[in-house]
């Protein structure tokens, strides 16, 4: 596959995962699909779950994937960054990209492990807001009968479980494809985008060792003798 092609294969989930994120990121702000909450803690009233506050997949897993997906995007353009300085500047767009879904990966792991800030019974039998899984490691996650501990926003640890649960997977995908691209990025800078006019800029590398080894492992040599009337 032409490292251009795997560009284009590897930017156009981006854009979705990256959409998931924010949307997913979106939704935490509103347990039990209701504004009130939001408002009430605008207000000083805190009752929105902490770590949705970090923003994981609204700033990591959506727009510090958004902006990379892009730039790979039009690196696989054969009009646009169709060459080696292109391929160049995606392994550092692709690497801003890793660092954002772990920044949105963390942020889910913490919701998860954390639990959800809800309104719930404490020792003394009165009601009070809070997170009474703080202080479990995630290990309600496994017991469901606990979840019933929170009482409003009603169904909130479903609700944060699935969306957390989503974000941590819609994260580990995106910090594998902007790894690979990154990867990707290399061999496009050694190999070129199998355009033959970014191969001919470069007549002197034809027959390096190393370019040979690179374009070898990712099909580029064939197409490389080709251009050369072999």
């Amino acid at each position: 596959m032409c490292t251009g092609a795997c560009s284009k294969f590897i930017s156009i989930p981006l854009y979705v995962l990256a959409a998931v994120s924010v949307i997913c990121n979106i939704m935490l702000f509103f347990p039990d699909f209701d504004t009130q909450y939001a408002a009430a803690d605008r207000n000083g009233e805190q009752q929105i779950t902490e770590e949705v506050k970090y923003m994981g997949g609204l700033i990591g897993g959506g727009i510090m994937v958004l902006v990379p997906a892009i730039h790979i995007h039009l690196t696989s353009s054969d009009k646009c960054c169709a060459n080696r300085c292109g391929m160049f500047l995606s392994i550092g767009f692709a690497a801003l990209g890793v660092v954002g879904g772990l920044y949105s990966l963390v942020a889910a792991a913490l919701g998860l492990s954390n639990g959800p800030w809800c309104q719930y019974r404490g020792d003394n039998g009165a009601l009070q807001w809070g997170q009474p899984f703080l202080q479990s490691n995630g290990s309600y996650l496994a017991d469901k009968d606990l979840w019933s501990v929170c009482i409003i926003p009603e169904n909130v640890v479903q609700f944060n479980v699935g969306l957390f649960s989503t974000l941590l997977v819609t994260a580990s995908a995106e910090i594998i494809l902007c790894g690979i691209q990154m990867v990707n990025g290399l061999f496009g800078c050694i190999c070129g985008t199998c355009s033959g006019k970014d191969i001919n800029k470069f007549p002197d590398l034809r027959d390096s060792v190393v370019v040979y080894v690179f374009c070898r492992l990712t099909g580029q040599y064939v197409r490389r003798r080709r251009y050369q009337g072999v």
